[in-house]
């Protein structure tokens, strides 16, 4: 299995790296891709150094799986020609997750639906993919009709240049500005660039995403806010359901769904936070309780180490049901 990964000197290209180590992937032979300009660098892998090369080197080596975490206009440019010569990719960039015509996978909602002609796969956004992996169980017992959501997300979502802002200004040195403003001791109620609409893209995808994923019938509405932390995101979350549920109900099904810690004793200061979700794959749920103001309404907090099961870890499983469907065998001419 040659395994390509494109953006491999970038934050989340690194973690993805640390993640098919972890998971002990079938990887045969490593493509560490990034931009011309590092070209010649190396990164880490299995214990080696992995000389870094560029676009055009990697697709001449027609890797089996490339996985993409180099930003939308390079995956809407590249991602294609990987395609073209028999490598699946996994897309962790925005650029094909609403395209009709490509599959947005959680493994644990929606993997089983992928088949062997799905080349480009995108990986949804970070704040939507812990958010899905919670309300999945429940909509299937319960019908989600309402979410309404407000995200508390970690610097590390925006990438190296904002977690070395925050730490500068925490030593009081001066530093290239990731945001417009200062984040450390303060919050930005702005995740990405604003649409026409008033509403963030960060805002807009946790929307559209989720219809995509979960059921177009579900009516999302967001606030994303940036906060001074890294670790992971966390979400306070509103969902208005079909039909009446039991707190005891909820709970059962959210310990019981792959990939949630139940972490629910409040009397007992347990709840989830970025401090506990970091370095984890698990998406952390607690603070379960009713919304006393209506009918068939819960509230609940999630967290999720952004980079790992928010982008990385996601793409890694989204490989592994792959290979375990046997997706990626193809015809090797012998000569």
């Amino acid at each position: 299995m040659k395994v390509a990964v494109v953006g491999a000197t970038g934050l989340v290209g690194g973690i993805m790296l640390k993640v098919l180590e972890e998971r002990n992937f079938p990887v045969d032979g490593l493509l560490a891709v990034a931009s011309d300009r590092s070209a010649g660098k190396a990164v880490r892998f299995r214990g080696k150094d992995v000389q870094v090369i560029g676009m055009e080197a990697a697709i001449a080596a027609k890797p089996d799986i490339a996985l993409f975490s180099a930003g939308g206009s390079t995956s809407l440019e590249w991602a294609p020609r990987f395609a073209e010569v028999g490598c699946t990719v996994i897309d962790n960039s925005s650029a094909w997750r609403m395209d009709p015509t490509k599959k947005l996978v959680v493994p644990e909602i929606n993997g089983h639906l992928l088949a062997a002609d799905d080349k480009i796969i995108a990986n949804p956004n970070c704040s939507t993919i812990q958010m899905v992996l919670a309300l999945a169980p429940l909509h299937k017992a319960f019908t989600v009709e309402r979410v309404i959501v407000s995200t508390y997300q970690s610097v590390t979502g925006t990438g190296m240049k904002a977690v070395a802002q925050m730490q500068n200004e925490r030593d009081g040195v001066a530093g290239e500005m990731a945001y417009p403003f200062v984040i450390d001791r303060n919050v930005i109620p702005r995740c990405d660039v604003f649409t026409d609409n008033g509403y963030t893209k960060e805002e807009m995808k946790l929307v559209l995403e989720t219809k995509k994923i979960l059921d177009p019938a579900i009516r999302v509405t967001a606030t994303a806010v940036r906060v001074p932390v890294t670790g992971g995101h966390s979400e306070a979350v509103n969902v208005e359901f079909a039909t009446e549920f039991e707190l005891g109900q909820v709970r059962e099904l959210l310990r019981n769904a792959p990939g949630i810690v139940l972490l629910d004793e409040p009397t007992k200061d347990e709840y989830p936070m970025p401090s506990i979700a970091n370095g984890r794959d698990e998406v952390f749920v607690g603070r379960l309780r009713r919304d006393e103001t209506q009918p068939r309404t819960l509230n609940l907090w999630i967290v999720a180490d952004n980079l790992r099961k928010g982008a990385a870890t996601n793409a890694v499983q989204i490989a592994e049901v792959l290979v375990s469907k046997g997706l990626l065998r193809r015809e090797r001419v012998m000569h």
